[in-house]
Parts: C-alpha cells; sequence; structure tokens
C-alpha cells in the first residue's frame, strides 16, 4: 500500500472501538502519526496503538470526554506536543439513541446534541488553531440517517443533518487557510455498538438489507478506506462533500 499520509498527523476521535479503531489503523497504514482519542475504553485505545506500533507505526492513545469542552483543549494540545502540528482531524466520536416522538426528553436531546454537534464543533475549533501551516482536511463521520430518516431517531437524525451543514459550511470558512472539510455518511455498519444495539441481527438488519440497493450491510474498513482518501492528496480538490457510503440505501 502507497503510504499517501507519510508524515502526516492526524486525530482521530472516539476511536477505542468500531469505525474509529478501523480509520486510525488505516491511516497508521498509510502513514499517518496518530492519536486515538478515547473516553471509556482506555483497554481499547491501547490495543489500537499497539497494533499500530507493532506495525512500525507511531500512535499514542489520548483521554478526553469531548462532550467536556474543557476537555477539548486537552486533548488537542496532549496531541500536538506528541506528534506535532495536526494535518488531520476525523470527528468520529459521537453517540445514538433512538425514541419514539413521545418518549423523547431533555437529556436524549442534549446528551446526543452535546456530543455529535457541539462537541463536533469545539474539537474542530482547537484542532484547526493547532494545524500545520500548510492546511490540512477534517472528515465529520455523519450518518446516513441524514437522509434515510428513520423513524424513532429524529434527535439522532437532526444531529446528523446539523453535521452535514456544518461540514458544507466550514468547508467554505476553512478553504482560505487551505482546510477541506468532508463527511463521510456510514450506512449500517457491523460495529461493536451495533451489536450491542442488537441491531446486527432481526429486524433492523433484515430491513436495511431489504431496502439496500447492494442489499446487505457495511464494514468498518469500507468506511475507513474512503476516510483515508478523503484525508489525502487525492482528494486535494474535494471539499464541502457529504459521501454516502451505504450500499446505494438513501
Amino acid at each position: 500500500m502507497s503510504k499517501r499520509l507519510a508524515g502526516k498527523v492526524a486525530l482521530v476521535t472516539g476511536a477505542s472501538k468500531g469505525i474509529g479503531a478501523a480509520i486510525a489503523l488505516r491511516l497508521a497504514d498509510e502513514g499517518a502519526l496518530v492519536a486515538v482519542n478515547y473516553n471509556s475504553s482506555k483497554e481499547g485505545a491501547d490495543r489500537v496503538v499497539t497494533e499500530i506500533v507493532s506495525k512500525g507505526g507511531k500512535a499514542i492513545a489520548v483521554y478526553g470526554n469531548l462532550s467536556n469542552p474543557e476537555e477539548i483543549k486537552s486533548v488537542i494540545d496532549e496531541t500536538k506536543v506528541s506528534l506535532g502540528a495536526i494535518d488531520i482531524l476525523v470527528n468520529n466520536a459521537g453517540v445514538y439513541e433512538f425514541s419514539p416522538l413521545d418518549a423523547i426528553t431533555p437529556e436524549h436531546f442534549h446528551k446526543q446534541f452535546n456530543l455529535n454537534v457541539l462537541g463536533l464543533l469545539l474539537v474542530s475549533q482547537e484542532a484547526v488553531r493547532a494545524f500545520s501551516e500548510k492546511g490540512g482536511s477534517i472528515v465529520n463521520i455523519s450518518s446516513g440517517v441524514s437522509t434515510i430518516t428513520p423513524p424513532n431517531s429524529a434527535v439522532y437524525t437532526a444531529t446528523k443533518g446539523a453535521v452535514d451543514a456544518i461540514t458544507m459550511v466550514l468547508s467554505k470558512e476553512l478553504a482560505v487557510r487551505n482546510i477541506r472539510v468532508n463527511a463521510v455518511n456510514p450506512g449500517m455498519i457491523a460495529t461493536e455498538g451495533v451489536v450491542t444495539a442488537g441491531f446486527h441481527e432481526g429486524d433492523m438488519r433484515h430491513w436495511i438489507e431489504s431496502v439496500t440497493p447492494m442489499q446487505r450491510i457495511g464494514t468498518v474498513d469500507e468506511i475507513a478506506s474512503v476516510v483515508a482518501f478523503l484525508a489525502s492528496n487525492d482528494a486535494a480538490y474535494v471539499t464541502g462533500e457529504t459521501l454516502h457510503v451505504t450500499g446505494g440505501l438513501r
């Protein structure tokens, strides 16, 4: 594999498992020095770092709850001190809860918006201040739900619709600094979280597969490869895009 990201510094949020871990591993495979951010699972983040190092790469685990504004600055500072100026930010940290309209509460709303939207904005704000003078790339992990709009997902879908809009706004705002901003919108992916929620089998998965043109759910590596492309100079003239990796489901 060519080292498209050789010498670049990447921060991947929420990278201790699932899509985030796969992204961290892929960016490292492409030559990036990777800060693996985690909140609850130090063990998972350490495992990702160990795998990267075992392959000859460089990575560090960086703790930080990104729904807490005070912890965001320390994540960015630790990344910059340990690895250097940031070239790539992948805003992957997020949370999802489904709820019918009748059961939505302020807590349900704020839990998701505080991390998925406000956290993403504040991490981007701090990271851009620590970016290389040459510019770089921000990749936001949105979701196919922003266009699929499944029932019982009003709040979660709203957060991802906001991420899509923020992606387009920041692509215009940061272009003068040569920072590209794009979003990747995964469909249903076989991750630990999906398994924990029971979505990897049963009615939800069967419904997704029945309405997806490619008739299957996706893998974490199929998301990571698209993120690596958007983070690289192969996508040098791509910004403000929301790239749906959903097997054709829209």
